[in-house]
């Protein structure tokens, strides 16, 4: 879509992170935004803010999860404003403990991620594109996966399985709508380490996925860490604006930086060399995003079109 203004778009997870520095940078844009979220309050603070600075802008409690819950906001969003042109399937968590070895992970953390993670895509899909591709418009679609998506190892096992899964299904999503020439495009967004709550995220589990023995805690040294590092992190806005630049351009795959490039292709060529990687840990990659700071990513600022 080259031109945003006076149009529909559609945000989950926007109570916070970068689901509200999207609803704030598409509202800028000129976009009527519909804000959805778990997080009741969060979420109308957002709406409150974004309709005093004049946005049109409308809240509704979603949790991703359900699929009922998405088609109720599918449903909501068509009633108030006739249309969506934009859906950014953006809801996300990282369950505690997520330096833990994979057969260590609870069934609640593994049924968690993936109901957020991945069915939180899959269920908007199912809900908006035919309701999209029945109005015949054109219009986007924007997923919020993760660089852990692209890479492996074993750090954080359970998001990163949810996310290497959203991956895969949005480039479906793209390549079902080329072979239909549909007037949708699709992009994937893929951020690394971004100042956020989303490792606060144990504050919106449901009590039916609370593991009996409680949540994992990270070590002292873990917690100090990570702190560090997120405090450095790119901020959401940075994130949105990368984002917003995507949907213009109609490109497919966006990452925020190249600190993961390496990981990324040690992965896919010890694949086509049908030999065993070499992973380096996430705490490393991590460490080498934040401390690389400053240096854009060349795939996130070129004005490249997907073809």
């Amino acid at each position: 879509m080259q031109d945003l203004a006076g149009r529909v778009a559609v945000i989950t997870g926007a109570a916070s992170g970068i689901g509200a520095a999207m609803a704030w940078r598409f509202a800028r844009a000129g976009m009527k935004i519909v804000a959805a979220d778990v997080d009741e309050t969060g979420l109308a603070a957002v709406c409150a803010e974004l309709v005093d600075a004049g946005h049109a802008a409308i809240s509704v409690r979603t949790n991703v999860a359900s699929a009922d819950e998405v088609e109720a906001l599918a449903e909501r969003a068509y009633a108030a404003f006739g249309a969506v042109h934009l859906l950014c399937n953006n809801a996300g968590v990282v369950p505690s403990g997520r330096y833990r070895a994979v057969w260590e992970f609870p069934l609640e953390d593994w049924r968690w991620s993936l109901d957020v993670n991945l069915y939180g895509v899959i269920h908007g899909l199912r809900s908006f594109i035919p309701r999209m591709l029945d109005a015949g418009h054109e219009g986007h679609v924007l997923t919020t996966a993760s660089v852990a998506g692209l890479i492996s190892g074993s750090g954080s096992a359970v998001y990163s399985a949810a996310k290497h899964a959203a991956v895969r299904v949005t480039e479906a999503l793209y390549a079902s709508l080329r072979e239909r020439n549909a007037p949708i495009s699709v992009s994937l967004l893929c951020p690394g380490l971004v100042n956020t709550r989303i490792y606060e995220s144990e504050r919106s589990r449901p009590e039916a996925l609370r593991p009996a023995d409680g949540p994992a805690r990270e070590t002292a040294e873990l917690q100090a860490i990570a702190a560090s590092l997120y405090a450095g992190a790119m901020s959401p806005e940075e994130v949105a604006e990368l984002a917003c630049q995507a949907v213009l351009d109609e490109r497919l795959y966006v990452l925020t930086t190249d600190s993961f490039d390496d990981a990324i292709r040690e992965r896919m060529t010890a694949i086509l060399e049908r030999r065993n990687p070499a992973f380096a840990t996430l705490l490393a990659l991590s460490r080498r995003d934040v401390g690389e700071r400053g240096r854009p990513s060349t795939a996130a600022t070129s004005p490249t079109t997907a073809a």
